[in-house]
């Protein structure tokens, strides 16, 4: 097979390549596109013409990586390549070659996006080539079919059946039968191209997706045909990963039943090793999803000799030698569908000198098998300077080796194409053939982990990581069956033990590749994974030691040369201190003392710079001074603050003393990148969160350090800063509620707390507030100024208190929706502080303030004005007691919320779920006055049979659930007319309905509590109604364990202790006119078991031990023991009145 010439050398730059201009290149395109389009096919000298046309426009370079600011347009390119097609005749077939060079050429170094007629004119010209010319002009006319198709797919759906359909050219050509791998090769790369979808653009129809998919596969597991040169196949094999990387990435995408993803996993697991040296396996076809390990059968290998030494190479034997030449590109390096694949830049004998080192100081490395370890060493890093190779059998063995290692990295991006797009679920069963799940022991397993310890390509472990990350990346819900704290029985391994063994296998082998790691992009992604892990690893259930060693190995990372590095450190502490927090083993780590250095011995990564930074802050000490650093005594360092927390604080303040990086302009303090200090502050707001506890000694310092990034320039800096006083004064209410039970003497004091929001909302945060060119930053401060302290707020003064009601009131006008769905939350909020609800202005503002955003419309902005409608109205219920609170709110404005939350009602579920909570407050607050005035009786009318229809409704639980409490809370008002009003039959009846149907056991249960809710015998209306709610309760009594449903299971004891509850309560406020009814109930077959369950709830009440646990955790109310002794006592009594008929007021 002949290769494709390489474009033609043009102007070259820093690298031999002397640069012309690019208005060079413009000229040369203008000059002889204006020549081609006065050609007709006509003219007598039209070959002639053409073929010099064509040459000097491949002789140009238009690649926009040597010139930027080149400007020929693409309608001009269109246009040329139109006119051009129809000048040249099938015939013709060294025109024909040319012709697709030149399409090649222009629209791969142009990015030219083709209209819709150009596209089909050129498919069309490509196809009819494929046809009608010699078959040794196919390879070229297949590059330029592929570079034409490139994310095209989808609109030439007319020419696919041609091209894909049975016996089309492009299966013909890729099939395993075809002997010419040239054309096997671009044949699949112009399928790949064809399946390739531009990020927003609709998926190839899954017809020929399918089609492309099974020619891939087949490519991938079909062995590699005699006599075939190595190098070829490996191009073969690399398009093909490609094509099956483009179709699983090309939108949704189903494995069929059967062995279909077993067989893609097998096949890209061989091809993980492909050309790994060392590596002899016999691979299975199909991986099968099992809970047990499955690992391939190392076949016997011939006896390794080991080296002779272990240690490094010495310096001089390769270092010295250049970089690879680029040589001749290929055609696989020039095709569109590769512009994602780059040379490994790193010289190759640089490399093995690097790997040679990868071996030593590996600690717990020497308990892999020595023999194996040695077979998968590639000896070519073992050799010494005196090659057994000749030059040009060196050349060749490198280009191989960067060949294989490009197969390696193509299965990669292939296996993370599947583990994005298959469920997690179906991904966990091969875990196994991926992740080590246990200690190793004699040969090792082949696995992603020996890729990313053993590959000597810092491309592919870094593939290999990114693969690894992607798998952990979602897996807390199934790690969290990991569990090692208690001793395995010998019988057998628990899968939870598995797991945990695997957590520790995974720790073991990216700690040793944290420690040989030089490359400092694969060193990031190393890094990256490790965070990964911390965050999904259920460590409270395994035995503590894990994260210790990983904390302290990571120390000197924080001062490496790389940006990328230090951030991705940054990042892996604020998953270690996120994770599971407070976790003991991390609590513990943050209180030691620092050392002053670092913490792993002498060990000293490669890249990281030698000069240490110990930041000290002294508890209480401002931050806005930079005292030069000073030796603590033992005694000193006990009371500083945790070593993380003065480190993320010196990277957001403190000049570098290391400025390698050459960031920032000279002659000045030069500061921590911008991702490095926003990486820092999210580390610190971590740490607030987790560990208040430790950080609140230096409150008033990290709010100083807030306020210091709230006054610099950069946005994102502001941002961070805002968040991060948020976090503050959220573990601060954290610490004042009650049920968190935490002692005074353990809390921030009150004076600090006002003493810090007093600096606060007197420093920069203002400006925030009023800064709308970031919307993003003044919604993150109305987030701040929500979380104040209600205790501290009230000892604010005045004018402060009223700087923040003002503001967050204006901010609700404010035009974008983020600002003001974030300023109408803090309203809910404040609504809800003892020191403002009593305010009646306040509240008639904030009401009036909230009924308008309930109109907006965003979506977020009316759910949360209904959350704070709500929270509101919760207000209004904690005032019903003052009468003067209700006389002086206005009849006018509890009118328009009554109707407003009405309308929300109809809203969409997470605005209907608030609505419905705020209708029943406000039933229950109105008085009789105004329920008798008619203003309000229509709307009183249609606020509950919104409540009904809500109840009724296919809403989420969660809203059928508010609005089944939202009635009880109605039937709480003893102005509210229950025996008279026509709709109060609805609201019984749609309650009666969901107490025996709902199939949510939640729903159940607040339906049962309103039904007992009325408190005396009229309120349930006549006879019939009355009977009606007994006999609902009566048979949801019965059926309260019948479900299909495991989860609402739980709820069933609760459950029948509500009903129990509300039959009870039946019973208390019954008349003699329903006697007859109730004694029919309780004697037949319905009454056994009411009078079981009954009796059962009595006994709970009481002590006894035939209740259920979750009764006595459920009973509401609470009695001594002689108030349980006469309740049953006349409850029993009762019940036998009603049967005997001696019923007795």
């Amino acid at each position: 097979p002949r290769p494709h010439p390489a474009a033609p050398p043009g102007p070259m730059g820093a690298d031999g390549w002397q640069l012309g201009s690019s208005s060079d290149a413009e000229k040369q395109f203008s000059r002889c596109a204006a020549k081609l389009r006065g050609l007709r096919p006509d003219c007598g000298q039209l070959r002639p013409e053409l073929n010099l046309l064509f040459d000097q426009l491949l002789s140009e370079n238009y690649n926009k990586t040597f010139y930027p600011n080149i400007n020929i347009r693409a309608e001009d390119v269109c246009s040329l390549l139109k006119h051009a097609s129809g000048l040249v005749p099938l015939s013709q077939e060294h025109l024909v070659v040319k012709l697709c060079q030149l399409i090649h050429h222009l629209l791969n170094q142009l990015k030219v996006i083709m209209d819709e007629q150009t596209l089909d004119v050129l498919v069309n010209y490509t196809a009819r080539a494929l046809k009608m010319c010699s078959t040794w002009t196919h390879s070229d006319v297949l590059l330029a079919l592929s570079t034409v198709v490139y994310g095209n797919g989808l609109q030439c759906h007319q020419h696919l059946s041609d091209l894909l359909g049975e016996d089309g050219m492009l299966l013909v050509y890729s099939a395993s039968s075809q002997e010419n791998m040239e054309l096997r090769r671009v044949a699949l790369t112009c399928m790949a191209n064809i399946c390739f979808r531009i990020p927003g653009q609709q998926p190839l129809d899954d017809q020929y997706r399918s089609v492309c998919f099974t020619v891939f596969l087949k490519t991938l597991q079909s062995p590699k045909p005699p006599n075939t040169d190595e190098l070829f196949y490996c191009m073969v094999i690399q398009a093909a990963l490609k094509g099956l990387q483009c179709c699983l990435s090309g939108g949704k995408w189903k494995f069929s039943g059967g062995e279909e993803l077993g067989s893609v996993l097998a096949s890209l697991k061989r091809l993980m090793f492909h050309g790994a040296p060392g590596v002899s396996v016999e691979w299975p076809a199909v991986l099968y999803p099992a809970p047990l390990p499955q690992y391939e059968g190392l076949s016997v290998p011939k006896p390794a000799e080991p080296p002779k030494s272990s240690d490094p190479p010495k310096d001089g034997s390769n270092k010295k030698k250049k970089s690879r030449g680029k040589g001749k590109k290929t055609s696989a390096e020039e095709s569109r569908g590769n512009d994602g694949e780059e040379d490994d830049k790193e010289a190759v004998s640089a490399t093995l000198q690097k790997r040679g080192g990868r071996e030593g100081g590996r600690g717990e490395g020497e308990s892999l098998c020595k023999s194996s370890a040695t077979s998968l060493y590639p000896s070519w890093i073992r050799n010494s300077s005196d090659s057994e190779f000749s030059d040009s059998e060196g050349n060749a063995q490198s280009k191989l080796r960067l060949y294989h290692g490009r197969v390696r990295q193509g299965a990669l991006h292939c296996l993370l194409a599947v583990v994005k797009g298959v469920e997690k679920r179906t991904l966990y069963g091969y875990w196994s053939s991926f992740i080590p799940d246990s200690p190793v022991g004699g040969p090792p397993p082949l696995n992603l982990l020996t890729i990313i310890l053993k590959d000597p390509s810092p491309k592919v472990r870094a593939s290999a990581l990114q693969v690894l990350s992607a798998m952990l990346d979602g897996s807390r819900q199934f790690l969290a069956v990991a569990e090692d704290t208690a001793s395995p029985r010998t019988s057998y391994t628990p899968f939870s033990f598995s797991l945990a063994t695997a957590v520790r296998e995974l720790h073991r082998a990216l700690s040793l590749a944290l420690l040989a790691e030089t490359a400092p992009q694969t060193l990031t992604q190393v890094i990256k994974c490790l965070a990964y892990m911390v965050a999904n690893a259920p460590y409270h259930r395994l035995r503590p030691g894990l994260l210790s060693p990983l904390w302290k190995q990571m120390r000197p990372y924080v001062r490496h040369r790389d940006v990328n590095v230090r951030v991705s450190v940054l990042t892996l502490y604020g998953a270690l201190v996120t994770t599971q927090a407070p976790l003991p083993e991390v609590r513990l780590l943050l209180q030691q003392p620092d050392s002053g250095g670092c913490s792993t011995g002498s060990f000293t990564p490669d890249g990281v710079s030698s000069p240490s930074r110990t930041p000290t802050i002294q508890p209480q000490r401002s931050l806005h001074t930079h005292s030069p650093h000073v030796l603590h005594t033992p005694g000193e360092e006990d009371s500083l603050a945790p070593w993380l927390l003065r480190l993320c604080v010196s990277l957001v303040t403190q000049p570098r003393e290391d400025q390698s990086d050459s960031e920032g302009a000279s002659g000045g303090a030069v500061f921590e990148p911008s991702p490095v200090r926003l990486e820092a502050l999210q580390v610190l707001s971590h740490l607030v969160r987790g560990y208040f506890s430790l950080t609140q000694e230096c409150l008033c310092e990290i709010g100083q350090v807030s306020a210091r990034c709230l006054g610099e320039t950069d946005p994102s800096i502001q941002l961070h800063g805002a968040k991060l006083l948020e976090e503050l004064g959220t573990g601060i209410i954290q610490q004042y509620r009650a049920e968190n039970n935490v002692p005074e003497s353990s809390r921030v004091p009150m004076s600090q707390v006002v003493k810090f929001w007093t600096e606060v909302l007197s420093g920069p945060l203002n400006g925030a507030l009023q800064n709308e060119q970031h919307p993003m930053l003044q919604t993150s401060a109305c987030d701040t100024l929500s979380s104040i302290l209600p205790q501290a707020f009230a000892q604010l003064p005045d004018k402060t208190q009223l700087m923040c009601i003002t503001v967050l009131l204006g901010l609700t006008y404010s035009e974008n929706y983020l600002v003001k769905t974030a300023a109408v939350r803090a309203l809910g909020v404040y609504i809800l502080f003892p020191c403002l609800r009593e305010d009646v202005m306040f509240v008639a503002d904030t009401a009036n303030t909230v009924l308008a955003a309930l109109d907006d419309r965003s979506p977020n902005v009316r759910a949360k004005a209904a959350w704070s409608l709500g929270n509101l109205t919760d207000t209004l219920i904690v005032n019903i007691v003052g009468v003067d609170f209700q006389e002086e709110l206005s009849d006018m404005l509890l009118l328009k919320m009554l109707q407003a939350a009405t309308r929300a009602s109809a809203d969409k579920d997470r605005v209907k779920s608030n609505a419905v909570r705020a209708l029943g407050n406000l039933l229950h607050f109105l008085r009789q006055s105004q329920l008798t005035r008619s203003a309000f009786q229509h709307p009183l009318e249609d606020a509950v049979r919104a409540l009904v229809k809500t109840v009724q409704s296919e809403a989420t639980m969660k809203v059928r659930w508010n609005a089944c409490y939202a009635l009880g809370n109605a039937f709480k008002n003893p102005a509210l007319p229950l025996d008279s009003a026509l709709w109060s039959h609805d609201a019984f009846s749609a309650l009666c309905h969901v107490v025996t149907s709902c199939k949510n056991f939640k729903v159940r249960i607040k339906s049962a509590a309103a039904l007992a809710v009325p408190s005396h015998r009229g309120c349930y209306g006549d006879t019939k109604r009355f009977s009606c709610v007994w006999h609902s309760l009566a048979t949801a009594l019965e059926n309260s364990e019948d479900t299909n449903d495991f989860l609402e299971y739980r709820y069933s004891a609760s459950l029948r202790h509500t009903l129990s509850q509300a039959l009870l309560h039946l019973l208390s406020v019954s008349e003699p006119q329903d006697m007859p009814a109730l004694g029919a109930s309780l004697a037949g077959e319905e009454g056994r078991g009411i009078k079981e369950h009954l009796v059962r709830y009595l006994r709970a009440e009481e002590g006894g031990e035939e209740g259920t646990e979750g009764e006595k955790d459920t009973r509401g109310d609470s009695f001594n023991p002689q108030q349980r002794i006469r309740r049953l006592h006349i409850t029993l009594v009762f019940i036998f009145g009603i049967l005997t008929g001696h019923y007795r007021l």
